[in-house]
C-alpha cells in the first residue's frame, strides 16, 4: 500500500471521516464523497436519520446535492475504525459569561482518539484561539489513543470558511487556509484539500497561524462594524441618516463599506471573545476588541429602547402596545436561531411590558421556544402599534409601504427598519433606522 495518506485516499484504499456534520462538516463531507470514500459522523441521531435520507437539516443544501456521493452517514464509533483522515468541524460556542466553551471540540477529540491509530491524520476545522489545538486537542488525542503526536499521528488544522445563505462564496470557490504539525503533513493536508477546493489553498507557516488568521477574519468585521453602529447612534442624535451617510462616504475609493446591524450568529458575534480570552492569558486586556464586541452586543437592547420611545412619543400608553417583530435568525435567508440578536430586542421590548409577536418563515417556533423560551406567531394582527423589519428575508423586502400599514393599528405607527432597506420609500409611516 502507498504510505502516502493522499493516495490512500484518492485509490479509496483509505477513508475521510468528517466529525460534525452541521452548516460547516455536511457540505464537507459531500464535497470529498464525490472524489473519495467518506464518513459523516454526527451524535445527533435525528439529524443523521434526515442526512440518510438526502434531507440537510440545515437547510443549506438541496437534496440533489446528495446524489453520486460515496458517503456513509453514522453516529456509531464503530463506523470509525477503518478511517485514517478526521476532520473534525464541530461548533466553538461561548457560554453565558462570553467564555470559549470548549466541550464540543474537546469531546469531538476524545471521540477520534477512541479510533485514532498509528499513521492517521486529524485536521481540526472548528474556530479557536491560537494554541487550541496543539494545547488542548492533541493532549486529549494522545491520552485517550495512547498514541504519541507526530510520532504515531499527525495533526492540521484548516479553518472553515462556509458563510451560511451565500451561495457564491462557496467552499470550492474560496481559498482554503491549510496547516500541518511537518512539512509532509503540510503537503499530504493541502494535497488532500485541494481536491475539493478548485480556488486552491493557502499552506499557513504553522497551526497556530492558521488558527490566528480565522480569528482575525471575523475580528476585524466585527470591530469595524461595531465603528458603524457607533457612528449610526451619534448620528441618531443629531437627526441624520446613517445610510445617507455612508452612501456619500462611499464615494471614496478606500473607504471601508460596512453597514450598521445586528450582529449575532457563530462567527463574528462569537470569535472576538476567544481572542480576547487567550490575550488576557498571555497578559494583555484588549480594549479595541472589546469595546467593539460590548457596542454591538448591546445593539439590540437600542433598537428596541428607540422603538419605545418612538410609540412614546406617539402618545401611546406603552404597557397597552404591541409589535410585530419581523424576522428571528441570526441572518438572512437562513433558517438558524442559535445567537440571533433579535431575541435582545425582544426582551428589551418586554421589559417595558410591550407585547410582542414575531414571525419568521424560515424559523422553526419549537427550536425558538427551547432556544429563547419564545415561540413564532403564524397570524399576524392588524392592531400593532410598531413593526420592526429585524430580518431582511426575502419574503420581507418584497413588502410595500400598503402592505405594512395593513398590519398596523389605524394603518398608523412606527416603522423600524434595522438595515435600512426601505429608506426613502415611505410617505406615511413613522419611520426609522439604524
Amino acid at each position: 500500500m502507498n504510505n502516502s495518506i493522499y493516495n490512500q485516499l484518492l485509490s479509496k484504499e483509505a477513508k475521510l471521516a468528517v466529525v460534525g456534520l452541521g452548516y460547516v462538516g455536511l457540505p464537507i463531507a459531500l464535497e470529498f464523497a464525490r472524489k473519495i470514500k467518506v464518513v459523516g459522523f454526527d451524535i445527533n441521531a435525528d439529524r443523521v436519520a434526515l442526512m440518510q435520507k438526502g434531507i440537510d437539516p440545515s437547510n443549506e443544501l438541496e437534496s440533489n446535492d446528495f446524489l453520486g456521493c460515496d458517503i456513509t452517514f453514522t453516529t456509531s464509533l464503530d463506523d470509525l475504525k477503518d478511517v485514517n483522515f478526521f476532520v473534525v468541524a464541530v461548533p466553538t460556542p461561548i457560554d453565558d459569561a462570553n467564555l470559549p466553551n470548549l466541550k464540543p471540540l474537546l469531546s469531538a477529540s476524545q471521540t477520534v482518539g477512541k479510533v485514532l491509530k498509528k499513521g492517521d491524520y486529524v485536521v481540526f476545522e472548528s474556530t479557536v484561539y491560537p494554541g487550541c489545538t496543539e494545547e488542548d486537542c492533541i493532549p486529549v488525542l494522545e491520552e485517550i489513543s495512547g498514541l504519541k503526536f507526530k510520532d504515531d499521528f499527525k495533526v492540521g488544522y484548516s479553518p472553515e470558511r462556509i458563510n451560511p445563505g451565500d451561495k457564491e462564496h462557496t467552499l470550492q470557490n474560496v481559498v482554503k487556509v491549510v496547516s500541518g504539525c511537518c512539512e509532509v503533513s503540510l503537503d499530504e493536508i493541502a494535497k488532500t484539500y485541494e481536491l475539493v477546493v478548485s480556488a486552491g489553498v493557502h499552506r499557513a507557516a504553522s497551526i497556530k497561524v492558521a488558527e490566528a488568521a480565522k480569528i482575525i477574519e471575523n475580528t476585524q468585521r466585527d470591530v469595524n462594524i461595531a465603528l458603524i453602529n457607533e457612528l449610526s447612534i451619534i448620528f441618531n442624535k443629531l437627526k441624520i441618516n446613517t445610510f445617507d451617510v455612508l452612501e456619500a462616504a462611499g464615494t471614496k475609493w478606500n473607504f471601508l463599506k460596512f453597514s450598521p446591524g445586528l450582529v449575532g450568529g457563530h462567527c463574528i458575534g462569537v470569535d472576538p471573545y476567544y481572542l480576547t480570552h487567550k490575550a488576557q492569558q498571555a497578559g494583555y486586556h484588549s480594549k479595541v476588541i472589546t469595546s467593539g464586541r460590548y457596542v454591538n452586543d448591546s445593539m439590540g437592547f437600542y433598537i428596541g429602547k428607540q422603538t419605545v420611545k418612538k410609540i412614546i412619543a406617539q402618545g401611546k400608553h406603552i404597557q397597552d402596545a404591541k409589535v410585530l417583530v419581523m424576522g428571528a435568525t441570526f441572518k438572512e435567508d437562513v433558517s438558524d436561531i442559535r445567537n440571533s440578536k433579535v431575541i435582545d430586542v425582544v426582551n428589551e421590548l418586554k421589559s417595558f411590558q410591550v407585547h410582542v409577536d414575531v414571525i419568521d418563515p424560515h424559523a422553526s417556533s419549537e427550536e425558538m421556544i427551547h432556544e429563547y423560551g419564545i415561540g413564532l406567531v403564524t397570524q399576524t394582527g392588524n392592531d400593532y402599534d410598531a413593526i420592526i423589519v429585524a430580518v431582511n428575508h426575502k419574503e420581507f423586502i418584497s413588502k410595500n409601504e400598503d402592505d405594512f400599514k395593513q398590519l398596523l393599528k389605524d394603518q398608523k405607527g412606527v416603522f423600524v427598519d434595522v438595515k435600512g432597506i426601505f429608506k426613502n420609500q415611505f410617505k406615511d409611516l413613522e419611520y426609522w433606522s439604524l
